[in-house]
């Protein structure tokens, strides 16, 4: 079960803040826990460990967010001014404290895309970090990182649902700090399987398109704290 942003702080975070940050790279950060994994056709499991930033269905070119009086739309975080499917997105801040190894949602053919940074270097996004892990505050105003950091787009198909959905890694200031375990495309991948790694803090969204055939349910909402492969954000119902 998601724990809410205080709860997950003050047993996770607060323990270590203390701690320097060569002790936490070396010792903390880079750990990969062994995790039951879930397996639910009903259900899309979170696909980074984090906290949960937005959870809402948007039209492509509707704001998921307002960012100083500028629209971020699901055409601007995939790079695509041709998405034109309405999707209901979750996204996940990853801190540093949280485990940076992510999972696939749901099973079906992983293909990515990588984009490199609109701007000469990304974007750094520790300010929202300490306004998250210090003040348990999700500054969406400083989210300006979302419109120019590299970030690669990967597309999930599964022809049982019919559909294809994505999950946005989206980097912080260190560039090319995503890592694909795999370098092939098209290639099956199971539900809660490790596909990926993000360097340092970073975001990840999972994007569902909506379709006549099912409904989708977010089963999370902004300042909860949730786990990869093992906290479901969507659910699938029957329309009807």
């Amino acid at each position: 079960m998601p724990r809410t942003l205080a709860e997950w702080v003050q047993s996770e975070v607060r323990p270590l803040q203390d701690k320097p940050i060569a002790w936490l790279s070396q010792y903390h950060f880079f750990r990969d826990p062994a995790r039951t994994a879930f397996i639910d056709p009903r259900r899309f499991f979170s696909p980074a460990d984090g906290v949960v930033l937005y959870a809402r269905t948007v039209e492509p070119h509707e704001a998921i967010l307002d960012i100083k009086g500028r629209s971020y739309s699901l055409r601007d975080a995939l790079r695509d001014p041709g998405y034109s499917r309405t999707s209901l997105v979750v996204g996940i801040f990853m801190t540093f404290f949280d485990v940076h190894v992510n999972r696939i949602p749901y099973s079906g053919f992983l293909s990515y895309q990588e984009y490199d940074a609109l701007d000469t270097e990304n974007h750094p996004m520790l300010n929202i970090e300490q306004q998250i892990t210090n003040n348990l505050r999700i500054p969406h105003d400083q989210a300006g990182y979302l419109h120019h950091n590299q970030r690669v787009v990967n597309r999930v198909d599964v022809p049982t649902l019919g559909l294809s959905y994505f999950v946005l890694q989206v980097a912080d200031y260190d560039v090319d700090s995503i890592t694909p375990f795999s370098l092939k495309q098209n290639q099956p991948r199971s539900q809660g399987e490790r596909f990926s790694q993000i360097r340092y803090g970073s975001q990840v969204d999972l994007i569902v398109p909506v379709s006549p055939r099912y409904r989708l349910e977010p089963l999370v909402s902004p300042h909860d704290h949730v786990e990869a492969g093992v906290d479901p954000l969507i659910a699938i119902r029957d329309t009807g």
